[in-house]
């Protein structure tokens, strides 16, 4: 079913381009996300690098324990505006980041033997003279892949990504409570199965002396047929064999396909085919679909030629790749239509840009059962102008 088809979603009352998050769909997901808490015992981060809109923090904050950050920004984000864990871990941090997260977070993890050995004692000591209680991780590299593409796969051959066994310099574990890794990418269970065996067979041994294992992001769990109970049986089996406390930290999970980004035509024209012009533009708005690349959906549309009326969907920067893709209709497109894009709401929002000048999307909270739609943030010339200068 295409997103909000089930509820009175109408993109003609909004001023586009605009981003819209669906709170009704969110806690749909945020239930899912409950159900596995309470048939498990594991904690749930949400991962701030994939979704960090701070107004839902207090309704995540209902049924998640806290957050993951990747940087100094985002941990504060998580430390003044959910309220709960902070976990950060960073690929390296400098002096000046420490000195930072050791005022924000509860849990710090580190990417080399090296960074680990350097602040540990400057962390100990910021915890003795504030009172603060900091627990000290390690991110491992299982060395077992199950991503389908390198970009995206922290364990891929040369990943600077996660302590790898024949690195690991266990005299410096004293003060470390927790193991954690990231390998997975829009997954199921059976791929976390497998990485948890590999991760036994490398790393068993340490696991009795940690308080608490993550096993990282990636997860789909809200995606429709993702396989639940195995999940929940995977989690439970590795609690009952280590009686560590298991966490995971999914971004895409807790808001998966809860927004959309709403554009209008602007122009339609013909070059080889025909071309229809939006106020969107794919690498300020929606980069990932440049990155990852894939093709976006846009609500009631097929594949082209798939419907009567084909168009290649394009923005309005002077990028020749500002592309979303081609698409068919049932009906002409006309300048003035609204075009729907779901699964907007995850990674695209936090990884936004101005390029070309154009205006960031404004932001709008949509509740169902009331059909009312709130505008949280718009955006116009300072937000570009003071970027640079």
């Amino acid at each position: 079913m295409d997103g909000y088809s089930q509820y009175r979603f109408d993109p003609t009352r909004l001023r586009t381009p605009c981003y819209v998050v669906d709170v009704g769909l969110l806690r749909g997901n945020l239930q899912i996300l409950a159900d596995v808490k309470a048939q498990t015992g594991c904690k749930i981060l949400l991962a701030l690098k994939c979704f960090a809109m701070h107004r839902l923090f207090p309704l995540l904050a209902e049924t998640l324990d806290g957050v993951c950050a990747s940087s100094p920004h985002e941990a504060r984000l998580g430390f003044e505006e959910f309220g709960k864990e902070v976990h950060t871990f960073g690929a390296a941090y400098s002096q000046a980041d420490m000195e930072d997260i050791c005022r924000t977070s509860d849990h710090i993890l580190f990417n080399s033997c090296a960074q680990l050995e350097r602040f540990v004692p400057m962390i100990m000591a910021h915890a003795a003279g504030s009172g603060k209680k900091i627990e000290l991780g390690i991110r491992i590299n299982p060395e077992h892949s199950e991503g389908a593409v390198a970009m995206y796969d922290p364990c891929a051959p040369g990943s600077r990504l996660g302590i790898r066994r024949e690195q690991l310099q266990e005299e410096l574990l004293a003060q470390v409570r927790g193991l954690h890794w990231h390998n997975l990418c829009e997954q199921d269970a059976d791929c976390l199965e497998r990485t948890v065996r590999a991760v036994e067979e490398r790393f068993g041994d340490l696991i009795p002396r940690m308080r608490y294992v993550n096993f990282g992001g990636g997860h789909h769990i809200t995606r429709p047929g993702y396989d639940l109970a195995r999940l929940v049986r995977v989690i439970n089996s590795f609690k009952e064999r280590w009686g560590v406390q298991v966490y995971l930290e999914p971004g895409e999970a807790v808001a998966l396909n809860c927004g959309y980004l709403v554009s209008t035509v602007l122009d339609l024209t013909k070059a080889d085919m025909a071309i229809a012009i939006m106020d969107s533009s794919v690498p300020a708005h929606m980069p990932d679909v440049l990155e990852m690349p894939y093709r976006p959906h846009i609500i009631d549309s097929g594949g082209e030629g798939e419907k009567k009326y084909s168009y290649r969907i394009g923005g309005l920067s002077c990028l020749a790749g500002d592309v979303a893709g081609s698409y068919s209709f049932d009906r002409p497109l006309a300048v003035g239509d609204r075009l729907v894009f779901s699964d907007m709401a995850i990674y695209t929002m936090v990884k936004n840009n101005t390029f070309n000048g154009v205006g960031l999307p404004s932001i709008y909270l949509y509740e169902p059962e009331e059909d009312r739609y709130e505008c949280v943030r718009s955006f116009g010339y300072e937000d570009f102008k003071n970027r640079l200068s």
